[in-house]
């Protein structure tokens, strides 16, 4: 890193991280970057790790950027394989396994954890989950062995129902279990749902719908399979690979042990600054206010924690002005998501939570067109499933924006 002084220090190389780091050198082609994580400090985009079979996407070619290459690229120092333990706000330090770091402005970009399930048996740690380039390479490594047929999927949200096309397109059997009574439960109308259920079933998946995973057993030589799944009804299940996709949660311990404000995630504002328990005191000595942010799925702008790629872009663009000394609050246009799945091609954009309205829903043989509508008559969310998909542009322009 070539400029001087302490600058900007971000913690995470993901998509949100990264993002920042580019976003910024944009704006300012000296300030120091420096990016701490624990990872290779790589960049790869997570979100092709669900359909990188069917892209014929080896873990080594999903890798995008190699940390050298971006070093020079962005003209920043990555420290790769570094843990943060501490985030000292008074002091503007961070406690790190390769020591302290000064910063002068914080950016916190840890991304979200897997939700880990409470599953018994003997294979219970066998269960994978895949949230990482690295989880992906284990996961692609035991897809390889030949005695890999059938796979389990734990949760028929977007990814796992993303992971389930991907298998299926590689001729994998599939199971998709999920205590829901359809897939993508928290994103589509009953009718949308009932279509993609219908496609993806056409294309071989196996959907047990109203009941978990309860435990999972190492299968005796003689069954033919590596595990016995038994379901929350008490049905067991042959199966040779189980991958957990229930859902995410913000990684936030960090920011909460430092006396930042968690809810679901970092409470943040709109120009992406934590919110602090007791700011006055942590600000340090002639300092009106803290200099940290949060950025992409740990963060919780103004109620909204939206992993997903457009969001996060939002937040790199604005919060890299903010850095640059042009505070700038973030906006959140209608931003449809596209879910991966080439059996059943469906486009979101929810509602946001607990606004009052009612899905209509219009059906034909090739796609469902369902749209949120309000009391007063306004659009506020849709979900497209097959050929209406085409009328994603058209109606995301119909929606407020979020923020």
């Amino acid at each position: 890193m070539s400029a001087t002084g302490t600058g900007v220090v971000i913690v995470g190389s993901g998509l949100a991280g990264i993002s920042v780091a580019r976003e910024l050198r944009k704006l300012d082609a000296t300030v120091p970057i420096r990016v701490v994580t624990a990872d290779s400090g790589g960049f790869y985009s997570k979100p092709n790790l669900s359909n990188a079979l069917a892209a014929g996407k080896s873990p080594t070619q999903l890798m995008l950027t190699l940390r050298e290459v971006l070093e020079k690229q962005l003209n920043i120092r990555i420290d790769a394989g570094v843990r943060v333990t501490n985030i000292l706000l008074a002091g503007q330090v961070l406690e790190t396994t390769a020591g302290r770091i000064d910063y002068e402005k914080l950016v916190l970009a840890p991304g979200a954890q897997p939700i880990r399930l409470a599953i018994a048996g003997d294979a219970a740690a066998a269960v994978l989950s895949v949230n990482h380039i690295d989880d992906y390479a284990v996961f692609r490594e035991q897809l390889a062995s030949p005695s890999v047929k059938r796979v389990a999927i734990l949760g028929a949200g977007l990814i796992g129902c993303e992971f389930a096309n991907d298998l299926r397109s590689a001729g994998f059997e599939v199971d998709v279990f999920d205590i829901a009574p359809q897939p993508l439960g928290r994103l589509l109308p009953a009718q949308a749902a009932a279509f993609m259920r219908q496609h993806l079933e056409a294309a071989g998946v196996r959907f047990h719908f109203g009941v978990g995973a309860a435990s999972v057993e190492r299968a005796g030589a003689a069954s033919g399979n590596i595990y016995s799944l038994t379901d929350s009804v008490g049905t067991v299940h042959a199966v040779d690979l189980v991958l957990s996709a229930v859902g995410l949660i913000p990684d936030a311990a960090l920011a909460a042990a430092a006396g930042m404000v968690v809810n679901r995630g970092i409470v943040t504002d709109r120009q992406l600054r934590c919110r602090i328990a007791d700011a006055e005191s942590q600000a340090g000595a002639g300092r009106t206010e803290v200099q940290v942010f949060a950025v992409g799925d740990c963060a919780e702008v103004e109620g909204f924690n939206l992993p997903y790629v457009m969001p996060i872009m939002a937040q790199a663009r604005a919060l890299a002005k903010t850095l640059a000394g042009v505070p700038t609050d973030v906006a959140y246009p209608a931003m449809p998501v596209v879910v991966k799945t080439p059996a059943c091609p469906t486009v979101v954009c929810p509602p946001p939570p607990g606004v009052v309205g009612n899905w209509q829903e219009d059906i034909s043989v090739d796609g469902v067109r369902a749209v949120f509508v309000l009391p007063d008559g306004s659009l506020c969310g849709f979900a497209l499933c097959g050929t209406a998909t085409a009328e994603k542009s058209a109606l995301a322009a119909r929606l407020p924006a979020l923020l």
